[in-house]
């Protein structure tokens, strides 16, 4: 059946936030007396919720404390430490212009996911955005593509979703749905390579010649 909905991932799919990420951890760090990180070694963390970026990168973490720390500071740096990756915006401009479907699928908090579409000017292409608080459980379960699907109105076999690391990868298996997935965030091209995905791109951009 064809294509008729891309499902995305955000950070590290769509955009570079890492350096607004690590900015927003090391201010929880600081708050520990501990030393700045550098974005290198955020980012292999990113990808699997607050929680777990939190717990990976500052020992001893508080997470109460620390996330609401970490979400205070974080609008401060997210226009300047963000921007879209290359061919990000070309993608879904040719998708939206086919009359494809679009919706981002993040553990990212979804009040920032909704600000940066806003300040990357992409708002109206896209039809659905989901974050962790929209459902019962972060990625990897397939909640959140679950409800995506639900949202949209069309069957799973309409589907892909598009990431950039096994997260989700095994978000979309369990979702039932096709699952392509690009080299640029979190995890190594040999990570996604071992976990399978239908479909391993070079480039965001090979999405319009596949849907």
């Amino acid at each position: 059946m064809p294509i008729r909905a891309v499902l995305f991932d955000f950070d590290g799919t769509l955009g570079d936030s890492y350096r607004a990420i690590t900015a927003s951890v090391n201010h929880v760090r600081s708050s520990h007396g501990l030393a700045p990180l550098g974005v290198e070694q955020v980012r292999p963390n990113v990808g699997r919720g607050l929680p777990a970026l939190l717990k990976s990168c500052v020992p001893g973490t508080d997470l109460e404390r620390d996330a609401n720390l970490y979400r205070s500071h974080h609008p401060s740096v997210l226009e300047s430490g963000t921007q879209l990756l290359p061919g990000a915006l070309t993608t879904l401009q040719t998708l939206h212009r086919r009359g494809l479907k679009l919706a981002i699928c993040s553990n990212k908090p979804a009040l920032f996911t909704r600000k940066l579409v806003d300040i990357l000017r992409i708002a109206e292409l896209i039809d659905q955005i989901l974050g962790p608080e929209d459902v019962a459980n972060p990625k990897p379960a397939p909640d959140m593509l679950v409800e995506a699907i639900r949202r949209l109105g069309l069957p799973k076999d309409d589907v892909v979703y598009v990431g950039d690391m096994t997260v989700d990868i095994q978000t979309a298996r369990g979702a039932g749905v096709q699952v392509w997935v690009v080299p640029t965030g979190s995890d190594t091209r040999k990570a996604l390579e071992d976990d399978k995905p239908d479909r391993l791109l070079n480039h965001l951009s090979e999405i319009a010649d596949l849907v």
